[in-house]
């Protein structure tokens, strides 16, 4: 099974910018050993099972919450039985119908 998860995660009460809080959520999906995606408005990371990814997310909220009292999260799930690698595979396909590569 491949679960790929699309999240972002900040706090809603820290001022403008959130490149900092940003780095920590990410230094917990980097140390995870998912393999991930980080994009500019959120990052990607498959996962063999749900268990696995939801417990990322509560990682990554736990870095948020000791300074943070109100924290934001948008996810979006593709689950999908059978497959796996599928963060690069999916985009592979899609050049293949193009007959070239896209912008990564």
């Amino acid at each position: 099974m491949s679960v790929l998860l699309e999240f972002s995660m900040f706090p809603t009460d820290r001022g403008e910018s959130k490149s900092e809080f940003v780095a920590r959520v990410l230094d917990v999906i980097d140390t995870s050993g998912l393999d991930y995606q980080l994009t500019p408005m959120g990052t990607i990371v498959e996962g063999e099972n749900i268990d696995e990814v939801l417990k990322l997310v509560g990682d990554c909220y736990k870095v948020l919450e000791p300074d943070c009292n109100r924290v934001s999260s948008f996810l979006k799930f593709d689950i999908r039985k059978g497959h796996s690698s599928r963060l690069h595979s999916k985009i592979a396909s899609v050049e293949k119908h193009l007959d070239r590569e896209v912008k990564k």
